[in-house]
């Protein structure tokens, strides 16, 4: 099986079940080279199929990504873009239910696609062509990432992630889901012990500020939403720090829902 980092050849479709699979504009977009127009007899085919928006930086990986979809008759690429600044608007404009991605920029991760929203979205999230990196894996799942995918991972790796997550289930390498579940295992212990401590009073403006650090934006991310300057941003976490004693951001996190504070995921 070939690395997804690598260009796998895929042959051209020859059946008719295969050459269904043709990429479709979101709507309102206009016919380019991202996006062809579909034919009147593969509404059907595509009406059943998954649909799929791959935003990948890296052109070839991209480019050989969507010829491995067409040969599936159940996925459809709706979409695609090599543009890391692409909008979430585009996105979810394309009604793709799985968006691929090969980058770890936070603002494509579901909790903060939801964020921009304003309600919770549906859209599933698979990242592909990542380091086996523990910290930057834990913070995509905590984000709402429910595919996770290494550099060495397979084309077919990538098509079963897609129809995985898409069927609500998560996919991440064996290495990986040893570290989720020590993860979960200290979060236990270490509720077990917060949750004697005494509870912090939170304002409702730090309140805010732990939801968005729960969803893994940096501090010029919270500044944009929340109006303030990252000067603000700054001193509202150390004092945050300071009343849970708490030596990181993720661990306050932890303590201030264990103290029965409501934090989204």
């Amino acid at each position: 099986m070939n690395p997804i980092g690598a260009l796998f050849p895929v042959s051209s479709p020859t059946d008719s079940s295969a050459a269904a699979n043709v990429l479709t504009p979101a709507r309102g977009w206009p016919p380019g080279q991202e996006a062809e127009q579909m034919a009147p007899s593969n509404i059907t085919a595509a009406a059943s199929s998954i649909r799929v928006f791959l935003l990948i930086e890296n052109r070839l990986l991209r480019e050989s990504l969507v010829r491995l979809f067409r040969n599936r008759p159940d996925l459809l690429v709706v979409g695609q873009s090599g543009h890391p600044g692409a909008t979430v608007r585009r996105v979810l404009d394309s009604q793709c239910d799985v968006l691929v991605i090969d980058s770890l920029q936070t603002s494509w991760f579901p909790a903060n696609i939801a964020l921009e929203r304003g309600d919770q979205a549906s859209l599933r999230v698979v990242v592909i062509a990542m380091d086996s990196d523990e910290a930057q894996f834990l913070a995509a799942v905590r984000s709402g990432v429910t595919g996770y995918l290494l550099h060495d991972a397979s084309a077919s790796d990538v098509v079963a992630a897609v129809r995985a997550v898409f069927r609500g289930e998560a996919v991440c390498p064996p290495q990986l889901c040893s570290t989720l579940f020590r993860c979960l295992a200290q979060m236990n212990r270490e509720i077990s012990l917060q949750s004697a401590a005494p509870r912090p009073n939170l304002t409702l403006r730090q309140q805010q500020l732990v939801a968005l650090v729960a969803k893994g934006l940096t501090n010029k991310e919270i500044a944009f939403h929340l109006n303030l300057s990252e000067f603000t941003v700054r001193n509202h976490i150390h004092r945050i720090l300071k009343q849970v004693d708490a030596v990181s951001r993720s661990k306050a996190v932890e303590a201030i829902r264990a103290h029965g504070y409501l934090i989204s995921p």
